[in-house]
């Protein structure tokens, strides 16, 4: 009987797709407004898909290398058998696919948005969010289907039992994590050096509005919304949905084995699933507003709409969990794993919103000068840190103890035995935090539809009363992305630590003897230390990414401004396409090195230090990681909506002194929060699947 409810698994996908569709075609009904807005649509829509295009074919090559690599492991009998290599690559095709599919809605949605936003606010968000909607549901859509296809093919062609189902699923999410590392990267590195380029020569240099038609970089920079922030966004929260079922499947297998409940415990983050898909439906028709709302209106109707799933998930779990499990205490843990979640998204909306103190603070110091407002950013995002590491502590230790494990090593007997069920607890905890994660995800893809749609109004003329409804969306969705970048990065820390401990069990099962992990162990210390420097590593090369293609953006900009006569006079038109170009090709030059790190590192300390040196590793990228992914995406969040803040009229308003001071500090957060902070969380989890995929050459190849 508990076999047969997997294909739940396949129910779930089919009504999140289908969801998914009508909330597209209702996007689609909605007209995309003038002839110029048209225009300028169409514009952005050919920029994103042109990169696309470049980017998916530079990623395929590198897919195919590592295809062969992983064959020939599989040959050499290094994998635990043929399947890997295949998963490997339908793991980066669903990947790719829920990126380019919200990409397309986006790009459809944002005229679409501005025009609706002309009649009145309440349709401006309707249009955004249904947009949002199809990216989330198509995400996790695709991430059930994707897993409930390859455990039927298992278990019906194959013919595994339950543990080698798991233990060959969990190596599955490496294809999903490295499509989403280079999407993300790319993307981000894309969208802010266009971003940073068009601000720092248009509202500093020049003196004119965002999203003036005169600035040649403005249809680049959103063209950088959609690659980065929906495309790179949506590979990037699908890979973390697989990645923490199938973590779930591991850890499942592994602590049931002996109670003959080994099939309950991987069906239960697959229901969980299930069950916040309906959850996320039901919600999303709670998103409604009135007109003349305030931001802090306008976030209560998306808090509604988000907590309303939450509540109705975690009641719904509670009946499921017992009866698929029989105890309460995985219950608990799922639980704990959702309040956690919503408690991250309530703290990073508190330090990067301005309807409160730390950004209206941040906004205060403008008046010093740009100096005080990039010290003052930076000090909030360290501070920020603190709220997620604490309720992740506590989630991790009450989804632990709630799962049957012990934090007593007296009796190391009854430690043992209890130490593999707390870990499952720890799991789907992580579950639980992303089962809603259709209408979480449809609120931080909506960002991105909204900017664009500000960007459209102002280029195409639109009246001033359209321009406050965007703007007012708009600064909706800075504080939304911040809040759904705070969502995956707290169930990336917790994912990455059920990976970290799959890829002990592996090596354990691999080894013919118990490996060394205390931290006095010099391989286990100096992984640490590696693990550590990686993060800082990886966000050196992302950031200086993004500042060499933005002074490619400053200096082209500037030549138009001089060369092309007529432009500010607006009797001239800019080459919005040459900066298209340039964004697009420093995009794709800078994204391979940092992406290539999370592959390269790991499996080079394993072959070198041995697989202890790679536990190391994993602990050292995931604390590090998680906490600088915070620090930037919150810091950049801030700034971000500082900037915004006096431009609604505080502080003089647009044109200021503190107006150009806010928009230096915003330059220095876009890459923080849109490149390097977002990617972190991708890092700390392909670092873990990729050793896991790896352990058998590095536990039959090392130097030490």
């Amino acid at each position: 009987m508990i076999e047969n409810l997997f294909w739940l698994g396949l129910v779930g996908a089919v009504l999140a797709l289908i969801f998914a569709v009508v909330q597209a075609r209702k996007v689609l009904r909605f007209s995309e407004g003038t002839e110029l807005m048209q225009k300028l649509a169409a514009s952005i829509r050919k920029g994103a898909n042109a990169y696309l295009k470049r980017q998916y074919t530079t990623v395929a090559k590198i897919f195919i290398i590592v295809f062969v690599i992983l064959l020939l492991l599989a040959w050499g009998n290094m994998l635990d058998n043929w399947f890997i290599p295949f998963a490997f690559l339908t793991g980066g095709i669903y990947s790719g696919l829920a990126g380019f599919v919200g990409m397309k809605i986006a790009t459809s949605a944002n005229a679409r948005t501005a025009n609706a936003a002309h009649e009145s606010l309440n349709r401006g968000l309707n249009v955004a969010f249904s947009s949002g909607a199809v990216m989330g549901f198509t995400v996790v859509g695709l991430g059930l289907l994707d897993v409930s296809i390859w455990f039927h093919v298992l278990k019906y062609i194959a013919g595994f039992d339950a543990p080698q189902i798991a233990q060959t699923m969990v190596m599955f999410g490496m294809g999903a994590s490295f499509m989403a590392l280079f999407g993300r990267v790319g993307g981000g590195i894309f969208t802010k050096a266009a971003d940073v380029g068009a601000d720092l020569v248009g509202k500093v240099e020049a003196g004119i509005p965002e999203d003036d038609p005169r600035n040649p970089a403005t249809i680049a920079d959103n063209v950088g919304d959609n690659v980065g922030d929906v495309a790179g966004m949506g590979a990037d929260l699908y890979e973390s949905y697989v990645g923490s079922i199938l973590a779930t499947f591991a850890l499942g297998a592994a602590a049931y084995s002996s109670d003959n409940l080994t099939w309950n415990a991987m069906l239960l983050p697959l229901v969980s699933a299930v069950v916040g898909v309906i959850c996320s439906v039901l919600g999303s028709f709670l998103i409604r507003t009135k007109e003349n709302a305030t931001q802090k209106s306008l976030l209560a109707t998306l808090r509604k709409g988000t907590y309303t799933a939450a509540v109705l998930a975690a009641i719904a779990a509670a009946p499921i969990t017992y009866y698929i499990m029989g105890s309460w205490g995985p219950y608990i843990a799922i639980l704990a794993g959702l309040v956690a979640g919503c408690a991250i998204g309530y703290f990073t909306e508190y330090y990067t919103s301005d309807t409160y103190k730390p950004t209206q603070g941040l906004s205060d110091s403008t008046e010093t000068g740009a100096a005080t407002t990039i010290i003052g950013g930076i000090s909030l995002g360290m501070l920020s840190t603190a709220a997620p590491i604490v309720i992740i502590g506590i989630a991790i230790v009450v989804s632990f103890l709630a799962a049957g494990g012990s934090l007593n090593t007296a009796d190391q007997l009854l430690y043992d035995a209890a130490f593999s069920k707390g870990l499952y607890g720890i799991g789907i905890a992580a579950v639980g935090m992303l089962s809603t994660l259709g209408i979480t995800l449809a609120t931080d893809a909506y960002g991105p539809v909204a900017d664009n749609a500000g960007g459209i109004a102002e280029m195409s003329g639109l009246g001033e009363e359209v321009r406050n409804r965007t703007d007012a969306l708009d600064s909706l969705g800075n504080t939304t992305t911040a809040t759904g970048k705070g969502f995956a990065i707290g169930s990336a820390a917790l994912t990455a630590l059920a990976l970290l401990v799959s890829y002990v069990d592996v090596v354990k099962a691999r080894m013919d003897h118990a490996p060394d992990l205390s931290i006095t162990n010099p391989a286990v210390l100096v992984g640490l230390f590696i693990g550590a420097m990686l993060t800082f590593i990886f966000a050196a090369l992302t950031m200086s990414g993004v500042q060499r293609a933005a002074q490619s953006i400053v200096v082209e900009v500037r030549r138009q401004f001089r060369e092309i006569s007529g432009i500010m006079e607006g009797k001239a038109d800019p080459d919005y396409a040459s900066c298209v170009d340039l964004c697009t090709k420093g995009a794709l030059h800078e994204m391979v090195l940092p992406s290539l790190l999370a592959i390269v590192v790991p499996v080079v300390v394993g072959l070198i230090l041995g697989a202890e040196a790679v536990v190391g590793l994993l602990g050292g990228v995931t604390v590090t990681g998680f906490v600088v992914a915070v620090f930037m995406s919150n810091a950049g969040g801030a700034w971000d909506n500082a900037k915004k803040y006096i431009e609604a009229g505080h502080h003089g308003g647009k044109g200021s002194d503190c107006h150009k001071a806010a928009v230096i500090g915003d330059t220095v957060g876009d890459p923080f929060k849109d490149t390097s902070g977002p990617s972190l969380n991708i890092l700390i989890k392909l670092c873990s699947t990729v050793s896991i995929v790896f352990s058998g050459l590095i536990t039959t190849i090392h130097l030490f």
